[in-house]
């Protein structure tokens, strides 16, 4: 399962007549769906398992029945934001309100803050978060940014390796096409050692988009100033924002969030919070949700 054995597809992409084509055979090859499958397997979507699997409709085949069985059984789409709020309460890791240079959301973790120790529960708030960020992606967007601040980490903070493996094979089995870039700020030797036995299960597309960053290196800050506008990039990243995390004000917009998805899924059933302060009463979608937004 998290072995290399896919190549880049970066050199393998095929033109827009026969990307629709194997988007058309793909959607024929997976046939009848319904619900939240249906609205799922958008073209962006089934293009998406296709570049994962170099436009081998076979191979896309196989990894989106997979995802499909895995999100029919996890439902990804109906997690809120109080079944996992405890995992944010450090501020380990959350959505930033800001984006990067091309306008993609993204996610900051700070590892050194973890504070559970739950196997599932820590995965449940990953996949929470990763619906969270392709929900508040821009319509010309569908791939988010990953900053990671390992200043404090150690093994005694450290998730296990089960935990690790199981967030690779997530990120990439079930969620492919969706990284677009991943930092790893001031990362101490002892993760480095770490990283040489995680990194022979990271598939060699999402190896590339990984880049290790060095405050005291002029060409890693010179990398972090491409990507981002330095007046919003958090100040524990080299930038010059200073605003920090604060719980209750991000609670709120986690809340939010969880209205705004259940109108993009045409879910009938209110978060649990909006349920208890408004029974009577039901949510209208925003009109710039589409299927797409959560595909």
């Amino acid at each position: 399962m998290f072995r290399r054995k896919h190549k880049p597809h970066t050199s393998q992409e095929q033109e827009p007549e026969l990307q629709e084509e194997k988007i058309n055979e793909l959607k024929a090859a997976i046939g009848h769906l319904s619900g939240c499958s249906l609205k799922f397997c958008t073209d962006p979507c089934l293009s998406r398992y296709l570049r994962a699997r170099n436009w081998n409709v076979a191979k896309s085949k196989h990894m989106l029945e997979e995802s499909l069985k895995w999100r029919t059984a996890y439902k990804p789409e109906e997690i809120h934001w109080l079944e996992v709020e405890h995992e944010s309460e450090t501020g380990k890791a959350y959505r930033g309100n800001f984006k990067d240079r091309e306008g993609r959301t993204v996610l900051v973790m700070t590892p050194a803050k973890q504070n559970t120790t739950s196997h599932d529960n820590q995965l449940r708030h990953l996949v929470y978060l990763l619906e969270n960020a392709i929900l508040n992606l821009p319509e010309d967007q569908e791939q988010m940014v990953w900053l990671i601040d390992f200043t404090g980490w150690s093994l005694s903070n450290a998730v296990s390796m089960k935990t690790s493996k199981e967030t690779l094979n997530i990120l990439q089995n079930h969620y492919p096409e969706r990284l677009g870039a991943a930092f790893v700020f001031n990362p101490p030797r002892i993760f480095e050692a770490f990283w040489k036995v995680i990194k022979v299960f990271v598939d060699p597309t999402t190896y590339q988009k990984i880049h290790f960053v060095y405050p005291k290196k002029p060409e890693s800050m010179n990398l972090m100033e491409k990507h981002f506008d330095l007046d919003v990039l958090p100040a524990d990243f080299g930038g010059n924002n200073k605003t920090e995390y604060d719980h209750e004000e991000y609670s709120a917009l986690m809340m939010k969030d969880d209205t705004k998805l259940a109108a993009a899924w045409g879910s009938d059933e209110k978060p649990s919070h909006e349920a208890r302060e408004n029974p009577s009463t039901t949510a209208a979608p925003e009109p710039s949700l589409v299927p797409a937004q959560v595909s």
